[in-house]
């Protein structure tokens, strides 16, 4: 005799079987991501893909992980948004994809935040629930951020005295030492007083600040540390790294891919400024280089009006290369 219930329960285990296998997993998607060409490309695929993840778990690690990519281009907009959207989804973390919890993926937001010029949005995810937790390492970044949020709305520089009288009595305690190499670099950049640099270099030799003071790595031209009216020149070093030497033909595949990869792009920003002056004289430092760079204003939902440096692609589709080689940091946009 046919046995209905028999085979409505093995249809129903096959259906779930079947759909487990179909769910793409965070992992495959961003192992696939990482073959792109370039980072522009992954982006796009894990875009196209996120719309296709149902589980919440899987659908929040690739949040992170497109936030993540976006950050390393300097999309800092979008990838406050991302981290948000991530933070938002009620999950935990994947197996073969970073640990994340909700308080670290708040702090990424508020750092990509700061880097765009949002203060407000960087102080409102800062007076979320993040504000009550209870682990040592976030409250530390907690009270960093919340005086870069400070800093990153200064003008002159009386407005610099709080935060900079905070952070000189937090560079002394024990339990802020996570965060002392940027609070270090951050004393250093709006002073110049090299006190600061040789203790990063001394305390931290291996880090980012260390790098930077080096001057092996540039600050992007972003509006926390463009906007601030230093009180003294924080002069960086001449770099320590050796230059590889690159193949002829490894320089001419560069070549190709840059311009296959900026068909789409037609211009790139350098900086965005909330004072119009600050805009003007990095696109006359620019001009004086012999980029055709140009200011624009954007006004944003909050009323704040930016001035945005920009310099548009010519016809050799090889301004990106031209520019970093000038030292300048920047990203496409349309």
């Amino acid at each position: 005799m046919f046995n209905k219930k028999l085979l409505t329960g093995l249809f129903i285990c096959f259906f779930t079987i079947t759909s487990i296998f179909a769910q793409e997993k965070a992992k495959d998607i961003a192992e696939q991501a990482a073959k792109e060409d370039n980072v522009e490309d992954s982006i796009t695929y894990v875009k196209n893909q996120i719309s296709k993840v149902s589980d919440l778990a899987e659908k929040r690690a690739l949040y992170i992980f497109l936030a993540s990519l976006q950050e390393q281009m300097a999309y800092y907009q979008d990838a406050q948004k991302s981290y948000v959207t991530a933070a938002g989804i009620k999950a935990g973390d994947v197996q073969g994809m970073p640990k994340k919890s909700n308080e670290e993926i708040v702090l990424a937001a508020v750092r990509c935040a700061l880097s765009s010029g949002d203060y407000e949005s960087a102080d409102s995810y800062l007076n979320s629930s993040v504000r009550n937790s209870k682990d040592q390492t976030i409250q530390a970044y907690i009270k960093l951020y919340s005086q870069w949020s400070l800093l990153c709305r200064a003008e002159t520089s009386a407005d610099l005295q709080e935060p900079f009288l905070l952070l000189q009595t937090y560079a002394k305690l024990d339990n802020m030492l996570v965060v002392q190499p940027a609070i270090l670099l951050t004393l250093w950049y709006l002073s110049g007083e090299k006190t600061y640099s040789n203790e990063i270099l001394k305390k931290f030799p291996k880090s980012v600040e260390a790098a930077i003071v080096n001057g092996d790595v540039q600050l992007l031209p972003t509006p926390f540390w463009f906007f601030v009216p230093k009180s003294g020149e924080a002069e960086q070093g001449t770099g320590s790294y050796v230059t590889a030497s690159i193949p002829e033909e490894t320089k001419n595949t560069a070549k190709k891919d840059s311009s296959d990869s900026n068909d789409k792009i037609s211009k790139y920003q350098l900086g965005l400024f909330r004072t119009q002056a600050n805009a003007e004289a990095l696109a006359k430092e620019v001009k004086d280089k012999g980029f055709p760079a140009y200011v624009v204003s954007d006004v944003r939902p909050s009323g704040t009006t930016y001035y945005i440096v920009l310099v548009n692609e010519d016809s050799k589709g090889n301004i990106a290369d031209r520019l970093r080689s000038s030292g300048y940091d920047c990203y496409g946009v349309e």
